[in-house]
């Protein structure tokens, strides 16, 4: 059993879930909350984290609960509680006040969902999404009698027409955030701000990396936070989603930090790189200014009516230049954009939409982050990028160029040859930069009418702003 109420006014839920039942008019629609995993035997279940459309709706972690909006109502069927469930999990709150901090119409028992169902016009003409919870998403399938195909969650591959609809939906109301998700989005970035300040007080040479990572998830739970994602405090930032921490920091080191909090279900994302010894080398700094001016530069693009695929190539067209400058690209920085040189050190795309879910709504896969028309690109670098649609206020997005020194990548003579012989990539030159394996810089930033606003530019970005953080925890 797992409840929690939220924390902000019911009429932000009302508000929403009235916007999607007039998206759908006649259309029945039922969201599913998810259910407990257990880790190795159901009582030792992993954190329970509601289905972010479910919390969009409702604003409240119920374990195993469904929301149905159908004809003007909205009711909440939850498991009914078990009579020991007090002596395990405390007070269960009560029908009225979940109805009231969420604002549906009713509370009723999971049993009677079967006959709202039919009442609603039948399994076929209910709409809904597929759970990324494996047993929630049997349980849908059986409910509503679908065929999903099988195997890792599919995005919108397979889903019904009526599903589609409510996938459209969906997308359309959390594409841009009310007042009330910013709210969320902007407390998030607090506890993560103060998660980035203490990293890098704490680092030090002789540390492990798990040992600054504690220290700045510890700021995340002070604020009754949890990680957005699982956090990356790496020396071996060319490893883009790097998932152990044992390293132990050497002077010369940088430190990669990607790490976000969550707030009430709605995430941040930022990234921060710092020099273990406190000081960046001149080699280190030439990177970090090249990756700093490119982020600033997507940063300024960010503005309604722009297409976010040329944020992403404002930004690889200053990395090109940068690396032009420093001899390890040769050319024209647009015709090397152009062919994909700049993704041999920067390979992923420049960021992605934020909300609920750090990646947001990446699980109704491209149709959510590509706009109708647009698909993924075949070049190597550019089929990364996960959001190809013009920004509108409200949106907020990811920026987080970065510049990597990857093995894999060097190593493999399709990707790197074609530069390699007609002298555009100068493989040599990357020895000067030995001490320097990858930097990322990456901030929370909300498109407005006018100018982009960095929600998290409390966080130290500049080289003179990082080495007095960093000196901070020396004193």
């Amino acid at each position: 059993m797992s409840t929690r109420l939220p924390v902000q006014p019911s009429d932000r839920f009302v508000g929403r879930r009235r916007a999607l039942a007039a998206a759908l008019g006649p259309r029945a629609a039922l969201v599913f909350a998810g259910g407990l995993r257990g880790r190795n035997y159901p009582a030792n279940s992993y954190p329970f984290r509601a289905d972010s459309h479910f919390l969009y709706l409702c604003g409240a972690a119920l374990t195993d609960a469904a929301l149905l909006v159908h004809d003007g109502r909205c009711e909440l069927f939850v498991v009914p509680a078990a009579e020991d469930d007090a002596l395990w999990h405390g007070e269960i709150p009560s029908a009225s006040e979940v109805c009231r901090t969420t604002g549906v119409d009713a509370l009723r028992s999971i049993h009677e969902l079967p006959a709202a169902i039919a009442s609603a016009g039948g399994a076929r003409a209910v709409a809904t999404l597929p759970s990324l919870d494996p047993l929630t998403r049997a349980r849908q399938a059986a409910l509503l009698e679908r065929r999903w195909p099988g195997g890792r969650f599919p995005g919108v591959d397979g889903l019904d027409a009526v599903d589609l609809e409510l996938a459209d939906a969906v997308i359309e109301l959390r594409l841009r955030h009310d007042d009330g998700a910013l709210e969320m989005i902007r407390r998030a970035i607090e506890g993560t701000a103060a998660a980035h300040l203490a990293g890098m007080a704490v680092t030090r040479p002789g540390l492990f990396e798990y040992e600054v990572r504690a220290a700045m998830e510890r700021e995340l739970i002070a604020r009754e936070m949890e990680c957005a994602y699982g956090s990356i405090v790496t020396v071996h930032g060319e490893i883009l989603h790097a998932t152990t921490h044992h390293n132990r920091l050497s002077n010369g080191d940088l430190l990669l930090a990607d790490v976000g909090g969550e707030y009430q279900g709605w995430a941040s994302d930022v990234t921060r790189t710092w020099p273990v010894g406190g000081a960046f080398s001149p080699t280190q700094r030439a990177l970090y200014e090249i990756v700093l001016a490119a982020n600033e530069a997507a940063i300024a693009m960010v503005r309604p009516g722009v297409r976010y695929r040329d944020v992403h190539l404002a930004a690889a067209r200053v990395l090109a230049s940068g690396l032009v400058d420093e001899g390890i690209l040769r050319g024209d920085p647009d015709a090397l954009v152009e062919r994909g040189a700049h993704a041999l050190l920067f390979p992923h795309g420049v960021g992605h939409l934020l909300g609920l879910d750090v990646h947001d709504m990446e699980d109704l896969g491209d149709r959510a982050g590509y706009a109708r028309g647009r698909s993924r690109s075949e070049q190597f670098g550019l089929a990364y990028l996960r959001l190809d649609r013009d920004l509108t206020p409200g949106m907020v997005v990811t920026i987080e160029p970065g510049l990597y020194v990857v093995p894999a990548i060097l190593a493999d003579a399709r990707l790197c040859e074609p530069f390699a012989q007609d002298g555009s990539f100068a493989r040599e030159r990357l020895t000067r930069f030995s001490d320097v394996r990858g930097i990322r810089i990456e901030d929370d930033v909300l498109c407005t009418p006018t100018e982009p606003v960095v929600l998290s530019s409390s966080i130290p970005k500049t080289v003179a702003a990082v080495e007095a953080a960093v000196a901070r925890g020396r004193v």
